[in-house]
């Protein structure tokens, strides 16, 4: 079987697989219930495991907490697989993963609040505008495996138009007038904290999870 046939039979949750090619992807496309957002490499060596879909940000953006209460969630502290983290945050206490969990959007239902270098990824490839970088972190599953922070200028503002700040699918930086992060689902220091992404510069912080309604937008993935 090729793999375009055994991609029609290999969805997540029974579902029917979007018939392109995974790897034949480019950034910003249709694809899987929304938009192709980069691939990642679950074994850290830079070979793609899974390309990372973002949902349509009418239906699958939400603002929430991470969790109710600032205490430790077991199972949530990978930086790469947001869909295992989620499925230890299925439940009420967490509204933000609560809330991509039980999303069913495009013609699917297994998306899943994106672990912080599931994040970065889609800042790499679909930056809003071209406002100064400043983050200094490296992320080991990207693809290709980025072992270097970003300069202020690399990445640039996305050439996707949907995405472009303005944009229908642009990842929301402000909340009138007010600077916002992006929650990811990784838990940050002593369990208390959620590590968020800013979708303005890059940078990734550490925040007592109850304490601001931050963006969430979900994400599924689709195995490579």
């Amino acid at each position: 079987m090729d793999r375009l046939t055994q991609s029609l039979f290999t969805a997540s949750a029974g579902q029917a697989a979007d018939p392109l090619n995974p790897l034949d992807l480019t950034i910003g496309q249709s694809y899987g219930g929304g938009y192709f957002a980069g691939y990642i490499s679950h074994t850290a060596n830079g070979v793609p495991t899974h390309a990372l879909v973002v949902a349509p940000k009418a239906t699958g953006e939400t603002q929430a907490v991470m969790k109710t209460t600032n205490t430790a969630t077991s199972g949530t502290q990978s930086r790469y697989d947001g869909a295992a983290n989620t499925a230890n945050m299925n439940n009420t206490a967490h509204p933000g993963a609560y809330f991509c969990a039980n999303l069913s959007t495009g013609g699917y239902s297994d998306w899943y609040m994106p672990a912080i270098d599931e994040l970065d990824i889609a800042y790499a490839n679909l930056k809003p505008d071209s406002t100064a970088n400043t983050a200094s972190t490296t992320n080991a599953y990207s693809v290709p495996t980025r072992t270097f922070a970003y300069t202020t200028s690399v990445p640039g503002q996305t050439t996707v138009s949907a995405f472009q700040a303005g944009g229908s699918e642009a990842f929301t930086t402000s909340v009138s007038g007010t600077l916002v992060g992006t929650w990811s689902s990784t838990e940050g220091v002593s369990g208390f904290y959620g590590l968020y992404l800013s979708f303005t510069d890059g940078s990734q912080s550490n925040i007592l999870k109850s304490s601001i309604s931050y963006i969430v937008r979900a994400f599924r993935k689709v195995a490579v």
